[in-house]
């Protein structure tokens, strides 16, 4: 008629694949990088809350939580619909699980709740309530991540032809991008701080305050990637916007960067987002140096031109080592397919190289003629206001089951009684 005999351990971490050899990634191939995929693994609900919560309240915690692992552990985790149906597991289940962290009720540190990485099958179990919901929400920003990469990777078309990716279905993408971001800044400033401070010290390394703003900036980082992509296939786009959305492409890679590299990145998935970062950065600084090299080449005065060229000599360069590093990124673990170039880049792959050796050619009698302006500095990029913003996100009101909860000690029949046991040992 009490609660659950013995006190949970406070958490436990097991199961870390340490295989030597390259580990294939279940996501094949990334547009929009999506860290390691954590699902939800069974816990004992009835012998920790029996008798402490009503038999509804149990009921319907267990059988959501069921019906979320059940899910999860299928095979296509990459099917668009099986990702929907997971999101609204996850939506359900989370009223429900959020009466367990009323304090009031002292119900938070009962139950152990574990989770594990789907890349490398670590599993980390914690006995408090907010580490389920930080999973839960979390797990909602993967989801949102996994379904931008799902739509934006190439298909074979029934006649062989590489299926396009319509502008709408780029717009859902930044959608989706931002949505993500919301609930990374929200598990980073409102739920992380709910968990006690030893436990949130011992969180995997994809859980903790760092890693969780940097993935945060690369998403919205992403999200005005596709927007230059799309400012790049438009005739009404000027220069200027291309720039700017260029240069602040980079202004949100290179704060990523700082964040995580202050962070572990001592596993295979720290250091494939610092590679991610790393190649996205130069892609982007090249791109800014390409557009910034057309806007000042306007200029009448043969300093401008000199300018010009230094930017997109520089533009060519950052676009080679990208491709360096681009590679790199799909070779570390878990490996992943070189993706052909999309969105701005697949415009640029072709323009950058092609531009600054015309555009050399063109101005090399002002080099001949000033023999100092090989030693011209290569101009600043202009700063721009960030315009990317996370969407906002709540989490929700708890279930109206926990109205009526008074969470003490409860007389259970001995029919009920002996049913929860049944299921406790099936």
């Amino acid at each position: 008629m009490g609660c659950a005999s013995s006190r949970p351990k406070r958490y436990s971490v097991k199961g870390k694949c340490k295989s030597k050899s390259k580990r294939k990634s279940l996501i094949p191939e990334v547009a929009v990088f999506v860290p390691a995929l954590r699902v939800p693994l069974p816990v004992d609900l009835i012998h920790a809350l029996r008798g402490l919560v009503s038999r509804d309240v149990l009921d319907k915690l267990s059988t959501l939580r069921g019906r979320l692992i059940q899910l999860s552990a299928e095979d296509d985790l990459l099917n668009v619909s099986r990702i929907s149906q997971i999101r609204q597991a996850l939506e359900e289940y989370l009223p429900v699980l959020l009466g367990l962290t009323n304090k009031e009720k002292g119900l938070d540190a009962l139950v152990q709740f574990k989770w594990k990485n789907l890349e490398d099958d670590e599993e980390f179990s914690v006995a408090c309530a907010w580490y389920e919901v930080l999973s839960v929400v979390h797990a909602m920003a993967m989801l949102s991540l996994l379904e931008a990469n799902s739509m934006l990777l190439p298909r074979e078309t029934s006649d062989g032809s590489e299926r396009k990716v319509s502008e709408d279905s780029k717009k859902d993408v930044v959608d989706l991008l931002i949505k993500a971001s919301g609930c990374l800044e929200y598990c980073v400033h409102h739920i992380l701080v709910q968990i006690p401070i030893q436990v949130r010290k011992n969180l995997p390394s994809n859980l903790q305050q760092g890693t969780l703003e940097a993935i945060c900036i690369q998403t919205l980082g992403q999200g005005v990637e596709m927007q230059l992509g799309l400012a790049s296939e438009s005739d009404k786009a000027t220069l200027s916007v291309k720039r700017r959305l260029a240069c602040e492409l980079v202004a949100y890679f290179s704060q990523a960067h700082y964040i995580l590299s202050g962070c572990d990145t001592s596993d295979s998935y720290g250091k494939k987002l610092l590679s991610l970062i790393k190649w996205k950065f130069l892609e982007a600084k090249a791109a800014a140096y390409y557009y910034h090299g057309l806007v000042v080449d306007k200029g009448n005065e043969p300093s401008c031109h000199i300018s010009a060229v230094c930017c997109l000599c520089t533009a060519d360069d950052l676009l080679n080592e990208s491709k360096r590093v681009c590679l790199s990124f799909c070779l570390a673990t878990p490996v992943t397919r070189v993706p052909a170039p999309w969105g701005v880049m697949k415009h640029l792959h072709k323009k950058i190289p092609d531009v600054a050796y015309k555009r050399s050619q063109m101005y090399a009698y002002l080099f001949e003629q000033d023999k100092n302006a090989t030693l011209q500095s290569l101009p600043d990029l202009p700063e721009f206001q960030l315009s990317l913003r996370p969407e906002p996100y709540e989490l929700p009101n708890a279930d109206h089951l926990w109205e009526s909860e008074d969470c003490g000690p409860q007389i259970q029949s001995l029919k009920d009684h002996l049913e929860d046991e049944d299921e406790h040992e099936s």
